[in-house]
């Protein structure tokens, strides 16, 4: 059925006076016309300058006379929260969590279900690295070529071993970054994407910003220093939520170890996921570990059961696997 059919029926009466107003319209036009031509005849030159300026209402600001050409980038939180609480399983935790923040959610709806100091500001050491990849996934393309940076290969602590001037299809530089969690992955991808490091590191604060990531801040790509890099229980899950709806980033995460074809005289490389829980935790898949001596140990976990999918993160916690153990445990148990 049309929209036309769909309509309700009008009154011939009414469509009477329909018709004969449309027959009057253009006499109306045509007096209009007249009566706005005179109008314009008898008026100043200068007339339009000192006609009073139209008023605009008092909640939209006016335009600005000349468009600029580059616009600041503005980060705006969301207007709904990407997790909301409080947390549904307050106090339903028996075993005490040796992490010192954490937090599980419903990663489907966001809600919370139960935290631990989640708001609380702390170094997260790699797992920064959700977030440089989420952002590397948004501009590289998996065959994409990039030639290594030299500064990528002096990046300090774990590197994977990459060598200046050589290409890699980004798809291997995600499967160290994700799986072997090297500190040169990181910044060659931050390279590649935003052209330098420093505009990266504005790339994910203005995310974190824009995700209302309120209790995070970025210094580095990799999280290999702690100065001034931080986040918490509750941002990490909040990152994580969106970035597993990235197939190619639930795809890397849930892997649990690749051979990966490589230029010679390498020829092959083997990425391990350090992320045990996917051989301890039945319906795991993802999601990052994390570890410097600031930090302690960090975990962020997924898992997928009966079609939930619930996300825990444990931050400082020198027995993070148990700890995210028995969250997804609660997490699990109160869907039944």
């Amino acid at each position: 059925m049309g929209f036309d059919a769909a309509a309700p029926a009008v009154p011939r009466d009414r469509r009477r006076k329909r018709y004969r107003l449309r027959r009057l319209a253009p006499l109306w036009l045509a007096v209009v016309a007249a009566f706005a031509a005179g109008a314009w005849a008898g008026m100043p030159r200068h007339a339009s300058a000192a006609a009073p300026p139209t008023r605009t209402p008092t909640s939209l600001p006016s335009s600005p006379a000349v468009e600029p050409t580059v616009r600041p980038a503005v980060a705006v939180a969301p207007v709904t929260p990407v997790l909301h609480g409080p947390p549904l399983l307050a106090g339903e935790l028996h075993d005490n969590l040796a992490a010192a923040a954490a937090v599980l959610v419903d990663a489907d709806t966001g809600r919370v279900l139960w935290a631990k100091h989640a708001h609380e500001r702390r170094p997260v050491a790699s797992t920064t690295k959700i977030m440089t990849a989420l952002l590397a996934l948004q501009v590289l393309r998996p065959d994409e070529l990039v030639t290594v940076s030299p500064a990528a290969t002096r990046v300090p602590l774990v590197r994977e071993g990459l060598r200046a001037g050589e290409t890699v299809q980004t798809w291997k530089l995600f499967y160290a970054l994700l799986l072997y969690s090297g500190n040169d992955d990181a910044l060659e991808l931050a390279i590649a994407s935003a052209g330098t490091k420093d505009a990266f590191l504005r790339r994910m604060n203005a995310e974190a910003a824009s995700l209302g990531m309120e209790d995070t801040h970025f210094t580095s790509p990799s999280g290999v220093i702690d100065d001034g890099n931080y986040s918490s229980a509750w941002d990490l899950a909040t990152l994580t939520r969106v970035a597993l709806r990235n197939p190619r980033f639930a795809k890397v995460v849930r892997t649990k170890s690749i051979h990966v074809p490589w230029s010679a005289p390498t020829n092959e490389k083997v990425y391990i996921n350090n992320n045990l829980m996917l051989r301890l935790y039945p319906g795991a898949n993802g999601v990052k570990t994390g570890f410097t001596h600031l930090a302690g140990w960090c975990l962020v976990t997924s898992a997928t059961r009966h079609g939930t999918t619930l996300i825990a993160v444990v931050l400082d916690s020198p027995n993070m696997y148990v700890d995210s153990t028995k969250l997804l445990n609660l997490g699990f148990a109160s869907l039944r």
